[in-house]
Formats: structure tokens, sequence, C-alpha cells
């Protein structure tokens, strides 16, 4: 990634509108006594931006990559460092030596980390996760976490039980609500009371979890949250609090090409370039546009938006933008600057790409 502020496309982040994001949701989940663990991961764990994270001393900064982590400390980073990726086994040995902590859902990884953890001289803290229906990560039967959890406990000496947790919404799109969020309180009692002393942290799911946290139905045993889209894009699966700023990252891309052009290819139809057969609106001859960025850099094409009027995303190849600028108020050429706001994974494809350029504001 390079920081010339000449280059395009460019990625510019906004580091006091994220500052401001940061205070906002610490604020109302302090006042629920609910901890915040910033997730890195959205944003490559870029520096500026986790030295902006840092400046609200967080216990933990999440990330799901081991690159990731391996920079940060290489760059200096002093908050300790939980994985929030399940682990795989050939994870184990540079996963303890970099992270204070981790999410964890199997018992045979449980004891290779114990055991690495016992080479390494570390005492490593877990969360146990619960599956409570989203369906990736987590045990599925209660009865078999409070065993792994009574294992930890008891058996596996480098390790330190931290708590529970769960995830939704990440996969199976299952929303946090009263009923899921009571579950995980109610076996964190559980188990609490098989191993005989309170957990530090119950840990109930990411940004789509904040909704409760504002409306006031998160129940009080909950305590621990992992947020990355809501801080970053001031957005969640569950709403955009309007107190939020949703424009921290802007992609800006050059226009290199401008002309009328038909709106239906000319021509026998086949598949695009990802392999994918496209649908076709003939709106006759319209003007049109093509940016210096393209799928590599930011994924979907339906994940940015235009935030100049009357610029519409035709759809992308691997390296250009299709824009149908017939409606823009004002001669568009060659050379001029368009801007871009963005989805959580846009931002997170847009922050690791190589040919993007990054600029702060401060």
């Amino acid at each position: 990634m390079n920081s010339s502020k000449d280059q395009y496309p460019r990625l510019v982040i906004d580091l006091n509108k994220l500052r401001e994001n940061l205070a906002a949701l610490t604020g109302r989940c302090q006042d629920l006594l609910i901890e915040i663990s910033p997730v890195v991961k959205g944003a490559n764990a870029l520096r500026e931006v986790v030295r902006v994270m840092e400046e609200f001393s967080p216990r933990y900064l999440c990330t799901s990559r081991l690159d990731q982590a391996r920079r940060m400390k290489a760059e200096g980073i002093q908050t300790p460092l939980m994985m929030i990726r399940i682990p795989g086994p050939a994870e184990v040995p540079e996963m303890v030596a970099l992270c204070d902590a981790s999410l964890n859902s199997d018992l045979s990884l449980l004891r290779a980390i114990n055991e690495e953890a016992g080479r390494q001289g570390k005492t490593h803290a877990v969360i146990l996760m619960q599956d409570l229906g989203d369906l990736r990560e987590g045990f599925w039967h209660a009865e078999e976490l409070i065993q792994a959890a009574l294992e930890v406990e008891n058996n596996l000496p480098h390790l330190h039980l931290l708590g529970i947790g769960t995830n939704l919404s990440c996969y199976g799109s299952i929303k946090p609500d009263k009923r899921n969020m009571q579950g995980l309180a109610s076996l964190a009692q559980e188990v609490e009371e098989a191993i005989g002393r309170p957990l530090e942290i119950v840990s109930g799911g990411a940004s789509t979890s904040v909704y409760m946290v504002l409306e006031g139905s998160m129940p009080y045993r909950i305590n621990h949250l992992r947020l990355g889209e809501i801080i970053l894009n001031g957005t969640s699966g569950t709403g955009n609090p309007d107190f939020l700023h949703q424009d921290v990252f802007t992609l800006q891309a050059q226009v290199s090409e401008c002309r009328e052009k038909p709106s239906h290819p000319v021509g026998q139809l086949g598949l695009d370039a990802f392999g994918k057969p496209r649908v076709y609106q003939d709106r006759g001859i319209r003007r049109r546009a093509i940016v210096n960025v393209g799928r590599v850099d930011y994924g979907d094409p339906e994940d940015i938006s235009p935030r100049q009027p009357g610029v519409e995303v035709l759809g992308a190849s691997s390296d250009h933008t299709l824009l149908d600028v017939a409606d823009y108020p004002g001669e568009l050429k060659a050379g001029d600057i368009l801007e871009f706001g963005l989805s959580y994974g846009s931002t997170a494809f847009l922050c690791s790409s190589p040919s993007v350029h990054i600029s702060y504001l401060s």
C-alpha cells in the first residue's frame, strides 16, 4: 500500500470521525457495564487506525489474521491481542506467541493450545463459544461447553477460562435478540456454578448486537462485545445509528474514460470475467464513465455507493468500474475524481489491496 496523496485509486480515512465513533459507542456501552474489544480486521490492522483504537485503552484488540497480529507486534502495539477466528492446529504455535486470548470451540485444540502455552511459558486466555443458531463456530449442546469449561478449569493449567461467548449474523444471518442473549446469560450461570467462580467475560457477539444496547434490551449479564463494522463504518446489519459517522472511509477513483455508448452490450452474450452470466437493461445511448478501480480492489460493486449525484454503478471487471453518468450535473472528463461510500466488506478489501493508496485526515 502506498500513502501518496497524488495517486489513485485512493482510500481516505478520517481518523477524527473514527475516534468520535469509538467514543460514542464506548460511552453507551460503559453506561451498561459492557466492555468493548475493537476488531481491527476490517481495516487490515492499519497502524494509524489501530493507534486510534488504543487511545480508548481496551483490554484486548481483536483480529482474525495472524499476519495482522504479527504486523501489530512489529509496530509496537502494546494492547493484548485476541484471536477471534477459531485457530487451526497448524496456527497454534504462532497464535500463542502473538495473541494473549482466543475464541475456541474444540476440545482437542484447547488441549493443543494448553501444551503450546506450556512450552512457551505462558498462560493463554480462552473464551468458549456456544452456537446459538447461526451455525458458524461453537459447541452445539450446552453440556459440551460445560464439560469443556470444567476441563479447561481443572486439567489444562496453561489456559485461563476467561469466559464464554457467541457469534451471530456472520453466516446464518441470525439476529441477536432477547431469547438467544438470555440463553447465553443462562449458560454463563451454569458454567459458573460448575467451575465454582464467576466468569470475567460473557461476550454477546459483534456489531449486530449493538442495537440491543441502544434500545436497552441487552440482558445485564452480557458484559462484552467484539465491535468492528459499527466502529469503522457506523453501520451494522441491524441498523445505522444516527449518532455515528458512516463516512470514516472514502474511496476516491479517477475517471479514465467518459463518452456516450449503448447501454446494452452489442453481440452474443456469454459470461463475464468472473464466469457469471449478466443481465443488462437497454436504456438507449447513455453517457458512461470508467474509473480506475475494480473488483480485485473492493469486491462486490454493489458495496460501493457514489457520493456525487447522478452517478450510478453499472458493474465492474477486475480493474475497472463502469458508471452511468448521464444524469451527472456537470461535465465529467478523464482525470476527474469521483468519491464513493463503502460497506464493511468493501472497506476490508480496499484496506488490504496493494494497489490502493492510503491517506489520512486527522
